[in-house]
């Protein structure tokens, strides 16, 4: 018997007669017992690989099947955009199976929310934040609205469990669950990931019914079309991508949305119709250019990794990349747009305009090809999230003991693994610091709390997560770019620098509430300057990278331009060696390439910082010192270090950054600084790198150069 068969016969009916399907696709056949059942799942497919329905369809028959009353499913997003598009599909869905379904976020009218309050549908689609403002609100009676919902489907989870709002997400879930009295069946819905048993394990958290993933392999992906072209502009860019492909829908992904704006404009010059959206555009421009993409052929939309959920632009021709996207995951997300229409291959086009983004896309094609995804991780000690939800649960419950933030929050597993003395810590001080008061073992919040995050009804508690972690760019007025938090976190010795956009530029302010830092350009000496990034590199993808610099080999998507482009970057750093680090002398100065990966580089630099007494600056591929000659010195004291235990080696957080950190005034300096340097660890990173031989190369053509030009 087919999954199918198992359904409901009005969902069966409907499929086949109202939406004209002819058969489900296998893998949304397969996955129907095992939903029907109450099965935690995680369920990965491409990108408009079917997943909503797959889990949707099962879902249906359920509230169908066992007459389930009120609301009974939650389904929760990322983003508005993709619950507004969603919502479109569902609302078909349910109105020819007789059901209602809504949605509720930030945009929704109170007069529509009051609709889904008066008379509860089967299906709501909504985001955490949301479900923070109805736990919070006066207007609506949680144990009424809650009381029969029996599963929760998240879409795009590995969105939420890589960063902060997954444990936030988890939060109100288990709060949720606490006002339904019984467990809810718990399905994620996903992309390719690395780790999806993890990842089921992570939703199911102290669940305990049985957990499946169902991850079917996606041939298509396997046989995609990806070739890799060097332009060395974006001006460049433009032009190829005006040439190439005429007729066709393309979808071009850059991730900074001043170059977004930059290439569009480019593209309109040269007779491109062109489309942009990313976040900083308004709600309504966006879905102008969205709606009038979808609808159209022979057209452009440039964008950011706004698109690279499952928003629906319709069916794509072409999905072009300019430089690398941050990950192998990434990259399938977006490659998955493509490749709907029968006959239609899955294909991506990368662009690189720099010799950094030539080497990172290269090297995330070589990790593809091996069969290899980054895994999605959780953040470690997510404490700052649990002083929200002490503060949440405060204001729901109208004060807090101890013993019931335990029951509210008991399927939280980091919270679960919370020592009681580092809770108890924290809500010391806490009430030490007037955030909150203590009346007799019932935590409110105290005056310093009711004016932090008492303004406008607490809206303070449920915004914080919308922040992305990203820093914004700016010289003076102009917008050069953004790079990840991480590049900022470790405190230097000295000014900061970045390579952004193949430019090096000084720091020199920081407006770290803001995440906005000033830079100046100036001019840096030295070889390789291919090694700086905006973006954290992994150690995996770092030692990819040297594979390819240490060897002949040509990879078979590399145009004509890239492969004679990456023989020049070869020639220029025949150092690289495979298996091995080199202290290179070249320039004036002396760096360690270990292609360690950028976490495990901010380790080293604070351990041999420490060491040698020297400014140590690093990215992900090397270790600047402010030594010349002495790499005697520095063998010695990276010597020293493999007899350190590899936790041991951890960054050195500065102590600004903490202020960036959202309810960071809720943590001791001292929790906070634990937090954030067992976030920004690698130990296996930082141990594989030590396990390598380091030898010495000095770079005799570049120092004869060097002292004739003197001369």
């Amino acid at each position: 018997m087919s999954g199918f068969d198992l359904l409901h016969p009005a969902v069966q009916y409907h499929i086949v007669n109202s939406l004209g399907w002819k058969s489900l696709r296998p893998f949304q056949d397969e996955v129907i017992p095992e939903v029907l059942s109450g099965k935690h799942m995680v369920i990965l497919a491409p990108t408009a690989g079917g997943k909503t329905e797959a889990a949707y369809f099962p879902a249906a028959s359920r509230i169908l099947s066992e007459q389930w009353p009120g609301l009974s499913v939650l389904y929760v997003c990322p983003l508005k955009a993709l619950l507004n598009n969603l919502d479109i599909r569902l609302q078909h869905y349910s109105r020819l199976l007789g059901l209602k379904s809504a949605v509720w976020h930030g945009d929704v009218s109170q007069s529509d929310r009051n609709k889904v309050l008066r008379d509860h549908p089967n299906s709501l689609l909504t985001t955490p934040e949301s479900l923070e403002v109805m736990l919070l609100s006066d207007r609506v009676d949680h144990r009424r609205l809650f009381a029969n919902l029996k599963m929760v489907i998240v879409d795009e989870i590995h969105a939420f469990a890589g960063d902060d709002r997954g444990w936030h997400l988890l939060s109100v879930l288990s709060r949720i669950t606490k006002f339904a009295g019984h467990e809810l069946q718990r399905i994620g819905l996903s992309a390719t990931v690395g780790n999806p048993q993890q990842l089921c394990e992570w939703l199911a958290g102290s669940c305990t019914g049985i957990r499946r993933v169902y991850a079917p392999q996606d041939q298509a992906m396997l046989s995609a079309r990806v070739d890799v072209d060097y332009v060395g502009s974006l001006q460049n860019a433009a032009i190829v991508i005006s040439r190439l492909h005429r007729g066709q829908k393309r979808l071009v992904f850059v991730d900074a949305r001043s170059k977004v704006e930059e290439l569009g404009t480019a593209l309109k010059d040269l007779g491109v119709r062109t489309f942009v959206t990313h976040s900083s555009l308004s709600q309504e421009q966006r879905l102008a250019a969205e709606e009038a993409f979808a609808t159209g052929n022979d057209c452009v939309i440039v964008a950011t990794s706004v698109l690279e959920l499952g928003i629906d632009v319709g069916d794509l021709d072409r999905v072009i990349q300019i430089d690398s996207p941050g990950s192998v995951a990434g990259f399938l997300q977006r490659m998955g747009r493509t490749g709907r229409r029968a006959g239609v291959e899955r294909n991506c086009l990368f662009l690189a305009t720099t010799d950094s983004a030539l080497l990172q896309v290269s090297g995330l094609i070589k990790l593809w090809e091996q069969g290899y995804v980054e895994s999605v991780t959780p953040p470690k000690q997510p404490l700052h999230i649990l002083a929200q939800q002490v503060m949440a649960l405060a204001l729901q419950q109208r004060g807090i003991t101890r013993q019931a933030i335990r029951e509210w929050l008991n399927r939280v597993p980091a919270f679960t693994d919370i020592e009681p003395e580092v809770l108890e810590s924290m809500l010391r001080w806490m009430v030490e610091q007037d955030l909150m008061w203590d009346d007799n073992g019932v935590l409110w919040f105290g005056q310093r709390g009711e004016k932090d995050y008492g303004r406008k009804n607490y809206l303070e508690l449920f915004t914080v997560f919308l922040v992305p972690p990203v820093f914004e760019i700016m010289h003076g007025r102009h917008h050069i770019g953004s790079v990840d938090e991480v590049i900022f976190l470790a405190k230097p010795q000295g000014p900061r620098m970045l390579l952004l956009g193949g430019n090096s530029w000084q720091v020199n302010h920081i407006e770290w509430k803001r995440r906005v830092a000033y830079v100046e350009p100036i001019t840096v000496k030295g070889t390789a300057k291919w090694m700086g990034s905006g973006r954290p590199i992994s150690a995996i993808l770092a030692r990819s990278i040297r594979s390819l610099l240490s060897s002949t080999v040509q990879l078979p998507q590399w145009s004509q331009r890239a492969v004679d482009h990456m023989a020049e970057i070869r020639a220029e750093n025949v150092w690289v060696t495979e298996n091995q680090t080199t202290l290179l002398v070249s320039d004036g100065k002396l760096q360690w390439f270990n292609f360690a990966g950028t976490l495990a580089n901010l380790a080293l630099s604070n351990a041999l910082q420490k060491a040698l007494g020297d400014s140590v600056k690093g990215d992900a591929m090397a270790l600047t010192f402010d030594l010349t000659t002495d790499a005697p010195k520095v063998l010695e004291a990276i010597e020293t270090l493999r007899n350190t235990a590899p936790e041991l080696i951890v960054p050195l957080i500065d102590e600004q950054a903490i202020s960036g950190l959202k309810f960071s005034d809720c943590l001791s300096p001292e929790l906070a600084q634990t937090l954030l340097a067992a976030r920004f660890a690698d130990p296996v990173a930082v141990q594989a790198c030590l396990d390598e031989p380091a030898s010495v190369f000095v770079d005799h053509k570049k120092q004869q150069s060097d002292s004739e030009s003197s001369i």
